[in-house]
């Protein structure tokens, strides 16, 4: 079994969908249930780093992830958004695009612009709560204070997000086989 990537994280047991060039993973912390991430196998972190190539698989695959996330989650449309840089919000140096469901009920309207970088900020200390990690492992204390819990989403566990993936998998699957 190959071994996924985002940027320096393990996303192997997260990934529900694979295609040649780039795969699809559940979310850590999603903004609504059917967050997940589009992101290239390759570690570049702009999509002009893409060869044609590989462009061309990671818009289909967007296309196909989003496509089945519409389905199964009975959305009446998606935000599709990819932070192209640092400038932009990008918070992990790996190219990735959020692929999320929108509802005409309760809805978030623009401000779902904001949950996304609520999200580049919670990946970011994600990465510092690692380095933190390491360095109370070698006897430095650290005081997590300075950590401002994001709204009510918190990171889901392990055996969470493998499940769910299993389940999107399976029922991606099924869905492509009943439409072709």
């Amino acid at each position: 079994m190959n071994e996924y990537y985002f940027h320096k994280f393990l996303v192997t047991d997260q990934v529900f969908f694979k295609s040649r060039h780039s795969f699809a993973l559940v979310n850590l912390k999603p903004i609504v249930p059917g967050h997940v991430l589009v992101v290239s196998n390759r570690n570049v972190p702009r999509l002009n780093d893409l060869t044609d190539e590989e462009s061309i698989d990671y818009m289909s695959s967007i296309r196909k992830v989003a496509k089945f996330i519409t389905h199964h989650y009975k959305s009446d449309a998606l935000n599709i958004a990819i932070q192209d840089g640092i400038a932009s919000g990008q918070s992990v140096p790996h190219l990735h695009t959020h692929i999320i469901p929108r509802y005409s009920v309760n809805n978030f309207g623009d401000a779902i612009y904001g949950k996304l970088e609520t999200f580049s900020l919670e990946m970011k200390k994600s990465a510092l709560r690692q380095e933190l990690e390491k360095l109370e492992s070698l006897g430095e204390g650290h005081d997590d204070e300075w950590v401002s819990q994001d709204e009510k989403r918190y990171p889901r566990s392990d055996e969470v997000m493998r499940a769910e993936a299993n389940e999107l998998g399976n029922s991606m699957k099924s869905f492509y086989k009943n439409i072709n």
